[in-house]
Order: structure tokens, then sequence, then C-alpha cells
């Protein structure tokens, strides 16, 4: 019994309305799934044999005061929110599909045929709001079973639930990588075989299940069951080619797939920033572009950083991804990435850390994450040596910083004040003589101060024939 569960006041009057009007009404699916996992939930979905938009009108009614209510006709559905919870009510139905379409006709139907037709057994488990049963758990497919063996599984058969509804398989790899669970062996057969399917979806329904994979405690479960049932290849492409070893005299490369969901797999350890997951994800998505092999040093990928920046606003169109400055951010670090590498490896010059904070800006911080997440070797000493040249690098972005001011630099002088100073219209030279400052600056020549870069300014303009108008006679 859960009765004592069920403190939400809208549970009483669902339990007061059923027997004045003698209905059959459950809260049924994610809410039931995740108070048996003691997890908090405030989205609640109610069932009833009949009119769901009937029942919302009539529990509004007697609310003690007004809420707001949504009613989806077409849908046959409505939405009660209070305060920050989300209740929707939706009469039991049953659900055919066409071969070739996401659409469902749709029918009414007893409550044991809506149960049926939910896409696991985790969700197919309700609890009674009824007056006599109130508070009793409905487990028609051993949901509860599952649960405790932390098994995904449907309660029909898999071939025909993920072929009806192709999402399905999505929503079951999220599942399992949310909750660290299992799916079942035949229902992971029956995705492989319906992969294809997962093409009628539309792709920002796919892409919503995917970043909750992203999201979730362990995203490289979830990456590693899409390829592994060939979703993957089906929607990102780009990705699922990172994966597999070339070997040429005798010489291979690193699985770039397994390499990439391993720096995911460390950065999510300091992360839950989405989009820095995702700069992880596709940081190295161009080696399979630039892969060559050389006889005397082995597989290269020379320049993959910059092939993997051009690809990324094209990746981001493609999976209807938001193309503003989160596409930016994740193309700056793609670009990136190699930069904190390179000094953590050779003597760190302070011309070298300036540039580095002049083109990283404000999201310094997270670059150096995701470099210390792509420290990957299983040579311990390797990484430990690295991870101590970090420390190091990170003790020189601080002084530097603090000293030069860098971060989301903005010149000292103006092009405004170079052509004010000198007369000019927007020309050649005006850029030449920004350029000199900043490359000045930047090399540590003149300090990042107004007057150091006025005077420089001042200088390179007599090195082009300029003359400033306060000197003209």
């Amino acid at each position: 019994m859960f009765a004592d569960k069920l403190y939400h006041p809208v549970f009483q009057i669902i339990k007061e309305v059923s027997a004045e009007n003698n209905l059959s009404v459950y809260v049924v699916g994610g809410w039931v799934r995740d108070l048996l996992l003691e997890r908090e939930s405030k989205d609640i979905d109610i069932v009833v044999v009949g009119s769901g938009i009937e029942l919302a009108t009539q529990i509004t009614e007697k609310l003690p005061r007004k809420q707001e209510l949504k009613v989806f006709k077409n849908f046959g559905t409505a939405m009660l929110r209070m305060d920050d919870w989300e209740i929707e009510f939706v009469g039991a139905r049953k659900e055919s599909y066409r071969a070739n379409s996401r659409k469902p006709i749709v029918e009414d139907a007893s409550f044991e045929e809506d149960i049926s037709r939910r896409d696991f057994t985790i969700n197919a488990m309700a609890i009674s709001l009824n007056h006599q049963s109130f508070g009793q758990l409905v487990d028609l497919y051993d949901g509860q079973k599952d649960l405790q063996e932390k098994n995904i599984r449907t309660p029909l058969d898999p071939d025909i639930t993920y072929s009806d509804d192709p999402l399905r398989m999505m929503r079951a790899i999220r599942f399992a990588s949310q909750l660290d669970f299992n799916i079942e062996c035949d229902s992971f057969e029956a995705i492989k075989k319906n992969a294809s399917r997962i093409n009628i979806v539309s792709i920002e329904r796919i892409m919503d299940e995917f970043n909750k994979i992203m999201l979730s405690q362990q995203p490289g479960k979830g990456l590693k069951m899409l390829r592994a049932a060939g979703l993957l290849k089906e929607f990102f492409p780009e990705l699922d080619a990172m994966h597999g070893v070339d070997i040429q005299e005798g010489k291979a490369h690193k699985d770039n797939f397994f390499h990439s969901v391993k720096v995911l797999e460390n950065l999510c350890l300091n992360t839950d920033k989405l989009w820095l997951r995702w700069a992880a994800l596709l940081h190295d998505i161009a080696k399979p572009r630039t892969k060559q092999f050389d006889p005397k040093v082995g597989w290269t990928f020379h320049g993959h950083e910059f092939v993997g920046a051009k690809m990324i606003p094209g990746i981001f169109q493609r999976l209807r991804l938001p193309l503003t400055d989160k596409m930016k951010y994740v193309q700056k670090l793609v670009l990136l990435h190699l930069r904190p590498i390179v000094l953590s490896e050779s003597i760190v010059t302070d011309s070298a850390v300036r540039r580095l904070l002049f083109e990283a800006g404000d999201d310094i911080d997270d670059l150096m994450t995701l470099c210390e997440a792509d420290i990957t070797s299983a040579n311990e000493n390797k990484v430990k040596r690295y991870l101590k040249n970090f420390e190091m690098v990170r003790r020189k972005l601080k002084e530097i910083e603090e000293k030069d001011r860098l971060r989301n630099w903005q010149p000292p002088v103006s092009g405004n004040d170079i052509m004010e100073t000198f007369d000019l219209k927007p020309c050649r030279e005006v850029g030449a003589i920004k350029e000199a400052i900043r490359e000045a600056i930047l090399d540590g020549i003149i300090p990042n101060e107004k007057q150091a870069a006025w005077q420089y300014m001042l200088q390179q303009g007599e090195k082009l024939g300029l003359t400033p108008i306060k000197n003209r006679n």
C-alpha cells in the first residue's frame, strides 16, 4: 500500500470525484517508478477509464484556489499546473500504427489495454486512486521486479513495441544511462533489428533524448549502447565513424570513439555543463577525416582541431542544435583543445599564455577542464606528469591574467582613436596599427595599458609614414 505516499491534495480530490462518478482512476508511469526508486518527481500522469478532460475539469473546480488548466482537445488530454507540480489527465486508450508513420490511430480502451501499451515494464506500473483500493500498486508486468533487477524490458513483444514507436529505442537507452540499468537481451536485439526506423522520428525528438543521455551520470554507457545498437550511425554518422582501429605496418592508432567517450566520462566527474560535455564528445570529431599514415611516425591526425571546428556548424544545423553562442562555444573549445596540452609539454612562455588567454577569454577555465579530461593514457606516470604540468600552466594563467587582464580583451586603443589621431578613414593602415598593438601586448613588449598603447600607436604610425594631426603644420 502506498496511500501514505499520496500526500498531494489532488490525489484526495481525485478519490472523491472518482467515487462520486463511479470512475476508475490511476496514477501511472514515471511518477510511480520514481516513487519506488525513492526519486523526487513532480510530474504526475493520471489515467481514467473515460474522459481525461472531463475529470481534469471537475478536479480543478474542487481545488481550494484557482489553478491553471490547459486543455488539448485534439489529444484528449488536460494539464493542471499547481505550484511546481504538473499533473496530466488522459483517458485510457490503445494505439495502432501504420508501417511508415509514428502517428498512431488512437481508440478508447480498458485500463489493462492502456497499461499494456506502455514503453517499459518499469513505466507500466500504476497506483489506484479509487476509493475502495486507494494506494494499491497495480503491477501487471513485473515492473517492480525489473526495478529491483535494474532491467529495461517491454511489457509486450519488443519487436512490435520498437517498430510501432521507434523513439522508444532512444528512451530505452536513455533510461539505462540515467538509472544505470541494463537492457534485456531480447529487447536490445529488437532495437538492433529496428534501428533504421529511427529515421521516421523527427531529429528534434531524437536529440531531446540524446541530450538527456549526455546529461546523465553515465553518458558513456548510453553512447556505447547507441553505437552497438546501430542507432548512432543513423542520426549521427560523424560520431559513429570515429569507431574502429586501423593497423598498418604493425602500427595502430587508438579507437577515437572510445577515447572520446572516456574523455567525456572524465569530464563528467567535474561538471554537468551540457555544452562543455558536447565539446568533450566532439573534440576529436575530425580525426577520421584527417587520418594519415606516416611510415616514420605511424598514424597522424594533423590539423584535426581546425577541421573539427569547421565541422561543428554543419553538425549543429543537421541535428537541430542551437545555432547560437552555444555552438560558437563548442566550436571554440574544439579549435583550442590542443593548446593547453602543447603548453604543458614545453617551457611555458608568458607570450604563449597571453595568446591562450586572449583567444579563450572567459572560457579558459572550461578549456582547461576539457584538456585535463583529455589525458587518458594507461601509463599512470605519464598521466601524473601531465597533470603536474597542467597545474603549472594554471598557475601561469592566473599570474598573467592578474597582471595583464587579457580575458575577453578589448584593445586599449580603438580603431576610431587611430583614425582620429592620423585623420584617416577606414583603411589598411588602421588595421595594421591595431594588429601591431595587439601583438605587442601579447608578446609583452608593452603593458596592456592605454598610455603605453598610445605611444606604440604613434611609433607604428611613424613607421607607416603617418603624421598625427596635432603635429601637422
